[in-house]
């Protein structure tokens, strides 16, 4: 495992600084994995198991403003780290990458999906948000207490429930930059209304992946995402929640795996 600092330069935005925790072998297929709003140590566990079972290689980058990284002023969308995260396919001259996203991080490989670029090969989206559904609101995240995140987030949230009083200043100062970042990338809502509709032009293999117990995003509105999305299958995860990949993650890593025969490649074709 290795972390690394990239310069990437964004057009429109200027040069934003990312970083990048890589897992694997520098040799295998690569995978880019985009955290949610539960932050960055939500995909830690997921990628160093993923990596060592398929001996894949797997970049996960910190969103600016996550994790108590800064976050320039003129990066506020989630356009904005689509565009971030092409650049720096570019910078690292990847091609035939799968992007992997939970939560927001799923709605960013969405955008980054209809940017169409040949380094990207396919998309899985883990729980995501980003589409408005009829009848099936995205929770309202900033009115709800972390008790109340705690019992949405997870089948059994019993693990991973914290008080988060009893953090050290610096984590509770992250947290609180990870709750301003969510509410500059994604506003309240999290939801474009014009994004399903934008799905529809999508032409590249994707896999949607759904906690059955998830209380944020409902399991119809994960079917709503696929049902969007021309070349989507989609898939139901039992005894989850809304981060799959932190809550049950050999179930993400099969249920990734299996789409393909046990040759990811093939998912690409």
């Amino acid at each position: 495992m290795t972390t690394t600092t990239y310069a990437v330069d964004v057009t429109e935005i200027g040069p934003v600084e990312v970083s990048v925790t890589e897992y694997g072998p520098g040799s295998g297929q690569p995978f880019l994995l985009l955290h949610g709003g539960a932050g960055p140590q939500s995909v830690t566990g997921f990628a160093e198991k993923f990596a060592a079972l398929h001996q894949v290689r797997v970049l996960a980058p910190t969103h600016p403003g996550f994790g108590g990284t800064a976050r320039p002023g003129s990066l506020d969308s989630v356009g904005g780290l689509a565009a971030l995260y092409q650049g720096l396919l570019d910078t690292l001259d990847l091609t035939d990458v799968t992007v992997i996203g939970n939560s927001i991080g799923g709605w960013i490989t969405a955008e980054i999906a209809l940017l169409a670029s040949p380094r990207v090969s396919g998309i899985v989206l883990i729980d995501a948000v980003g589409i408005e559904v009829p009848g099936h609101p995205v929770a309202d995240f900033f009115s709800l207490t972390m008790d109340q995140v705690f019992t949405l987030s997870f089948h059994n949230p019993a693990p991973f429930r914290i008080d988060p009083s009893t953090l050290p200043p610096a984590a509770q100062a992250a947290a609180a930059g990870n709750r301003a970042a969510i509410a500059t990338y994604a506003g309240a809502s999290m939801t474009d209304p014009a994004l399903a509709e934008r799905l529809a032009a999508l032409e590249l293999p994707t896999l949607v992946l759904w906690g059955e117990s998830d209380g944020i995003v409902d399991a119809d509105y994960g079917r709503a995402y696929a049902k969007a999305i021309p070349m989507a299958q989609f898939q139901l995860l039992p005894a989850t929640g809304h981060s799959p990949q932190l809550e049950t993650p050999d179930q993400v890593i099969h249920a990734i795996w299996d789409s393909a025969d046990t040759d990811f490649s093939a998912f690409a074709r």
